[in-house]
């Protein structure tokens, strides 16, 4: 069993061969998990070893865990560490999916990142992929950036190709957000996060690096209720982690805190935000917290300093 530290986007098997996506760094209380993928003689993904997956939707995954391994419930999957088999980590294995999987071959030799600081993640990961499966790719801590930069020059250059209009609109329709389509391209177009690599559709998924792990617990604070703040971001360092967390100043809040992918890497160091969400008590500090649920609705960050930017 591998050593290291559970982080975001590893994943782990249990004595079912129960897939599940790791969706905490805290493993106090079991590791934080999502289920993602079972076993099923009907299903049409393939592992190497021949056995059938097939991919479980979000709100039966939370149905089959209820109804099956009810020990393991709670805001996410809690699985007890005894109980996991085998640990899949995303830059430990870049090397062997690449080798069976030549478009995670190309994205790799794209990125070029060092060894150790990046990886996929998914579908990919656990050897069961389909042909319309993206490429889910993770970058780890300081590399993000790099990553993002490297994104930006191949998108400029011609080497990646940029999401077109039709691609856009079906991003916007699944994230769902309390956007306008055209402030969500606006947002969206400057994270540098999402690209195509000769047609096949991939993001980059940031995760803490090793050094950022110790002491970082995410408990549910008590709720105050629900209000709308201004405020400017004064620490954008882990603006694209899960939950993103962007500190800032404001008389009563002090970060702001997303549970949805839609509005990671929202705003900016030194930037004026509106969020609208959920406040919750956490010691002497008050945060802000948005996507309290899966869809989100009535929750939102957005840059103001963006949008007057481009009025």
């Amino acid at each position: 069993m591998n050593s290291r530290p559970l982080r975001i986007r590893d994943f782990v098997r249990d004595a079912d061969n129960w897939l599940y996506a790791v969706a905490a760094y805290d493993t106090a209380g079991g590791a934080g998990c999502v289920l993602r993928y079972i076993p099923d003689q009907a299903g049409e993904r393939v592992d190497p070893t021949g056995t059938r997956y097939r991919k479980v939707a979000f709100e039966e995954a939370y149905d089959l865990i209820e109804k099956k391994k009810p020990e393991y419930s709670g805001l996410v999957h809690q699985i007890p560490l005894s109980d996991i088999t085998e640990i899949l980590k995303p830059e430990e294995q870049l090397a062997a999916v690449a080798a069976r999987d030549g478009q995670v071959q190309r994205f790799r030799e794209i990125f070029a990142l060092p060894d150790g600081t990046f990886g996929v993640t998914g579908s990919r990961l656990c050897g069961i992929a389909d042909s319309g499966s993206d490429i889910d790719g993770v970058v780890y801590g300081k590399w993000f950036s790099h990553a993002q930069e490297r994104l930006r020059q191949g998108i400029e250059s011609g080497e990646i190709e940029d999401l077109d209009d039709a691609l856009w609109k079906t991003v916007y329709k699944k994230r769902n957000p309390d956007l306008g389509y055209d402030e969500f391209i606006l947002h969206e177009q400057r994270k540098w996060n999402r690209g195509q690599i000769d047609g096949t559709y991939f993001d980059l998924l940031y995760s803490r690096g090793y050094d950022d792990l110790p002491g970082f617990v995410m408990r549910k604070g008590e709720v105050l209720g629900t209000t709308t703040i201004e405020a400017t971001v004064t620490d954008d360092t882990f603006v694209y982690d899960s939950p993103s967390i962007f500190e800032v100043s404001h008389p009563e809040i002090t970060r702001v805190l997303s549970f949805t992918h839609t509005y990671t890497g929202q705003a900016k160091k030194g930037e004026r935000i509106e969020a609208q969400g959920i406040v919750e008590k956490h010691g002497d500090q008050k945060w802000l917290i948005v996507g309290t649920t899966r869809e989100a609705k009535g929750e939102f960050i957005r840059s103001l300093s963006l949008l007057e930017e481009n009025t």
